[in-house]
């Protein structure tokens, strides 16, 4: 059995308390993951203010970019290594393991890399008040110790868009997948310990949330600020932690997505990008669309032609050669999918296809799969209608007019995305303006460039991060004033 284990200060750490990580895809043991004890946290952390504010915070910006891109290339090479974890952790299938996440991770690195050496610092000679001549200097520093928390969602891409902008700036990385997806990490962990990369300046520590590892660094005085993906309960605990030492927050707390398809929608378009965004990854995506909202007059043919797609999906081929869905990561999860599932018919609406748990008749049925879903007839205030399932689910309405839905659109508590499907570009600008999201799509859904910044509204997030934000938060700016004369 594979062991998976914590990497402190260049030193592998097994530990008393241990877990077996199973399978979602058929319930398999695939590891046996060991937990980071306080003591171990405090050890890294300890380790890390050394090289963050050492000579790893101190080397200047194109040494330290050409170690983490020598570093990226050898993660390139064990790009096959990736996708098997991915896999194995996940259960997605090897097509989407290999497209969206295990090759998109690795090539992270390099964006970031460039993106750093584009930093400028900033400079310009004044006359102060006393008539004397002065020059200020403004550049970035290291912001030290940075506790990259990172979701079982899309476990490798989500924990590098955190590692990497913290590397490249000089910072100290403590990595903690979640304890769900620990894998793919571990891997990472083995090339960094083996590339120039500082000792200290990157650790893997693994464990759960309240109670261990997570809340030992989310509470921890010496962590100068936290990266975090996940759900906004969880978020809350740790910006309270966060608060007692006034330390910086950049998190993604997850979304109830809505769609919109106005009657002049290039109808084929709007269904292949639906079909995509509702069942992608399993529903397992935080930009994922769970609430549409179509137009009376193709209402129709909307629903019907979603309905057909998503009773043709593929389900549980891992070796598809195209889309299809794998399960849903655990168990557990499903129970939470599920019991949000059955509140439909309680509620006055009524399933067009799904809504429930496959069986195989194979080993499969010992995994966490669930049904493609459809469902109608919900009123806005529906339990599912504001309760992010995060599941191969979605709800379908109609509207009338442009103001009706957008105001529909805005009735949550969350505010990561929308997706409008129209002809009219001056209605899709005019619209996206009135949604209160951090990102909207057009006629499209996940054509995003990872360098573009990202901002939640309501609590779907707090702060800014992605491309050059991502730099600016793991960064100190400093300025330097001289008197010239």
């Amino acid at each position: 059995m594979k062991e998976i284990k914590n990497l402190v200060n260049g030193s592998w750490h097994s530990s008393i308390k241990t877990w077996e990580k199973t399978s979602p895809f058929d319930g398999r043991v695939v590891a046996r993951v060991h937990e980071a004890d306080k003591a171990l946290v405090d050890e890294a952390i300890a380790a890390g203010r050394k090289e963050a504010f050492g000579a790893w915070g101190n080397m200047a910006m194109p040494q330290r970019v050409a170690i983490v891109r020598n570093m990226a290339q050898r993660l390139s090479a064990r790009v096959d290594d990736l996708i098997e974890a991915d896999m194995a952790d996940t259960g997605r299938p090897y097509w989407q393991a290999s497209n969206f996440d295990g090759r998109r991770a690795t090539n992270l690195f390099e964006g970031y890399c460039d993106l750093a050496l584009g930093l400028e610092n900033r400079s310009k000679n004044f006359v102060g008040p006393a008539g004397f001549e002065g020059l200020w200097i403004s550049q970035r520093r290291p912001k030290g110790v940075i506790a990259c928390i990172a979701p079982w969602n899309v476990p490798l891409l989500m924990m590098v868009l955190k590692v990497a902008p913290a590397l490249v700036m000089g910072n100290a990385v403590m990595a903690k997948p979640s304890e769900e997806t620990p894998s793919s990490t571990s891997i990472l962990a083995e090339v960094i310990a083996a590339s120039d990369i500082p000792d200290g300046a990157f650790a893997l520590l693994n464990g759960f949330g309240r109670d261990s590892t997570g809340s030992f660094l989310s509470e921890h005085p010496d962590v100068d600020a936290i990266l975090f993906t996940g759900e906004p309960g969880t978020g809350s605990e740790i910006m309270r932690s966060a608060a007692s030492n006034l330390r910086e927050v950049g998190m993604e707390l997850g979304g109830k997505n809505a769609s919109l398809v106005f009657e002049d929608a290039d109808m084929d378009l709007a269904i292949e990008g639906s079909t995509r965004s509702v069942f992608f990854n399993c529903g397992q995506i935080c930009f994922c669309t769970e609430r549409i909202f179509v137009h009376k007059s193709r209402f129709d043919e909307f629903s019907a032609r979603l309905t057909h797609a998503g009773k043709n999906i593929v389900i549980g081929e891992q070796n598809h050669d195209g889309f299809s869905i794998g399960p849903l990561v655990s168990k557990a999860h499903r129970e939470k999918v599920y019991s949000i599932v059955q509140t439909v018919p309680k509620e006055g609406g009524e399933f067009l296809c799904g809504g429930g748990i496959p069986e195989f008749g194979d080993a499969r049925d010992n995994g966490a799969f669930f049904q493609p879903t459809i469902a109608i007839g919900l009123a806005d205030n529906a339990t599912m209608m504001q309760e992010e399932t995060f599941g191969p689910v979605a709800h379908i309405s109609s509207f009338d007019d442009e103001d009706e839905v957008i105001v529909r659109a805005n009735n949550t508590r969350y505010g990561l995305a929308a997706t409008i499907w129209t002809k009219d570009v001056g209605r899709s600008l005019s619209v996206s303006q009135q949604l209160r999201v951090g990102h909207v799509w057009v006629n499209s859904w996940q054509i995003r460039d990872l360098h573009s910044p990202l901002a939640g509204a309501g609590i779907s997030g707090v702060g800014e991060v992605g491309g050059r934000s991502s730099l600016e938060f793991c960064s100190q700016p400093q300025t330097i004033t001289v008197r010239v004369k």
